[in-house]
């Protein structure tokens, strides 16, 4: 039974992943003109006007890239979940459902991407984003990366990476039975992974939130921390090569004008 619950995660999460990518591609298609027969995917293609429609789209969009990026780095904690449900429950304890842990998880991104689609929303106003989402100021692009940089060495990003690299140190210090308890887990859950990931996200407007090289960069780069042998240190690495970048998108834009990327 144990077997084939982990089973059931893993495909569920592999669907989920898929899907979301799928979209995204749909996404970055319409953007370049290669799917315009597909409902919505022309409006995307530019930024603006700034309707409530248009509003909801690009949280859509958000929303389903924060599935796509984040849900695979989550699946060891997801896993020990619902190991850990599956044992809880053979003993008699109440059902604490997996899938409650997982909808709690992604409602904290969601509201992420709530805050990502207004700060694209109030960038695209100041004039500072590309039609591809990317800032066309290089000092700006640089600042992005230097803050980026030097979080990546804070102490909130390292306690934060540290409970999301340790599934048995949050799963035995924040049990909680039942769908409620579940709920409540996954949201704590997807708040330490926003307080470890918030940044490197911010690199989108750097590189293009619909180049999906970029994005498929960020997420490699968000894997490698929470689940390589020597992810903090590689997360620090991360820190210094964002910095040296940043300088030097800084120094080269004070140089030159913005930059259009399309």
């Amino acid at each position: 039974m144990l077997a084939r619950d982990r089973i059931a995660v893993l495909t569920a999460i592999a669907g989920l992943t898929a899907l979301s990518w799928a979209y995204l591609a749909m996404m970055a298609g319409g953007m370049h003109g290669g799917m315009p027969d597909v409902p919505g995917m022309a409006d995307a293609s530019r930024l603006g006007p700034w309707t409530t429609a248009y509003f909801v789209m690009m949280l859509g969009m958000w929303a389903v890239m924060m599935v796509g990026m984040m849900l695979p780095a989550a699946a060891p904690m997801i896993l020990f979940f619902a190991t850990f449900a599956r044992r809880s429950r053979d003993q008699g304890h109440t059902v604490t459902p997996v899938g409650a842990f997982v909808a709690g998880y992604l409602v904290v991104w969601s509201a992420f991407a709530l805050v990502a689609t207004t700060l694209q929303w109030a960038l695209d106003r100041l004039a500072l984003l590309s039609s591809h989402m990317s800032t066309i100021s290089p000092v700006l692009g640089g600042i992005i990366l230097v803050a980026a940089g030097l979080y990546q060495w804070s102490p909130l990003k390292d306690a934060c990476l540290g409970l999301c690299r340790s599934p048995l140190a949050f799963i035995m210090g924040r049990w909680r039975a039942g769908a409620g308890g579940a709920l409540r887990m996954g949201v704590e859950h997807g708040a330490f992974c926003v307080g470890c990931c918030w940044a490197l996200m911010a690199l989108l407007f750097v590189g293009g939130v619909m180049n999906l090289l970029w994005v498929a960069a960020i997420t490699l780069a968000v894997l490698t921390e929470k689940l390589a042998p020597q992810g903090r240190w590689i997360a620090k690495a991360f820190g210094v090569a964002l910095v040296l970048g940043g300088v030097w998108a800084i120094v080269a834009g004070l140089g030159h004008g913005p930059i259009e990327h399309g």
